[in-house]
């Protein structure tokens, strides 16, 4: 089964647009913009991974449906269809406030990537830790709507050595020696992505940003950027899991406030070949004395 056909399968409309050097300066009656995003239509139907087939099931199945399936959770949605992880993003903006301390730590525990989704800045560094007593191999790839997929690394993931491998019930976390890249994304590509080659249900996506006005939205969908020098500029709303990428005019004016609400149409139908069914030749028993329980946490379809 080819590792790039999730990548395939999760359509991203991002076009780049122009490109200048960022002046930071100091904000003088900035102004702010909050709201929040939702998703209509439904929570679209998962990914679905069959752990009997890939590596270490038993331990990747402490979060897992107990029945042997483990499901990518790229859709969290809060009350009133609150849009989780949706990078919101000013574009357009030539001066204003410095970046803060822009830096970006990944890690891999429990056979996931957390956080799902982040910002990256072009030649910035990605730190990835292993926090699983379980080796992980850790795939970057730049991409973009045209121009396809392009590998930017490939390596393995250490696990701390002193980590005890046996005994998934009560198992502590133990950090691994990090994993430090650079990202150079070539120009046409903005967006970054990490799968892992062992366990293909683990994404980690990165948007790049080319300014420090941005927010990336948490279980409540809400988001807010402030300290914005007044002028207009256009609003982007951007999710891993959504083919489309919403732009809005937005005019900010000194010392006040703009209040936006953003609405994403939830993917219809099938997504991926990825999904849940009945196969025979791969079921629990397959297994042996082994059984996959969700120690951690129970998915449900």
């Amino acid at each position: 089964m080819s590792l790039f056909l999730p990548l395939l399968v999760i359509f991203l409309i991002l076009d780049v647009g122009p490109s200048w050097a960022y002046e930071e300066v100091q904000v003088l009656n900035g102004g702010a913009i909050s709201g929040k995003v939702i998703l209509e239509g439904g929570k679209p139907r998962p990914m679905a991974f069959n752990l009997v087939t890939i590596p270490d099931p038993v331990y990747c199945g402490r979060i897992s449906t107990g029945t042997g399936w483990r499901l990518v959770e790229d859709f969290v949605i809060g009350p009133d269809g609150a849009l989780k992880d949706v990078v919101v993003v000013l574009k357009e903006v030539s001066k204003g406030k410095p970046f803060k301390g822009m830096s970006t730590r990944i890690e891999a525990i429990d056979c996931d990537f957390s956080p799902f989704v982040n910002v990256v800045r072009d030649q910035m560094e990605i730190s990835v830790v292993n926090m699983d007593p379980i080796e992980h191999d850790i795939q970057g790839y730049e991409t973009a709507r045209t121009r396809g997929a392009r590998v930017l690394f490939n390596r393995p993931l250490p696990m701390n050595p002193f980590h005890k491998v046996a005994g998934v019930l009560g198992h502590q976390h133990l950090a691994g020696e990090p994993m430090v890249e650079s990202i150079h994304l070539r120009k046409g590509r903005n967006v970054f992505v990490m799968q892992c080659g062992f366990h293909p249900y683990m994404f980690s996506w990165g948007l790049t940003v080319d300014n420090p006005y941005y927010d990336i939205t948490g279980v409540d969908g809400s988001f807010e950027i402030d300290d914005i020098p007044p002028g207009e500029y256009t609003l982007s709303a951007w999710h891993p899991g959504v083919n489309t990428f919403i732009d809005q005019s937005v005019m900010v004016k000194a010392n006040q406030s703009v209040s936006i609400q953003i609405a994403f149409q939830a993917p219809q139908g099938r997504r991926s070949v990825h999904e849940m069914a009945e196969n025979p030749r791969f079921g629990l028993e397959l297994l042996g004395e082994e059984e996959i329980h969700p120690s951690l946490r129970v998915q449900i379809p």
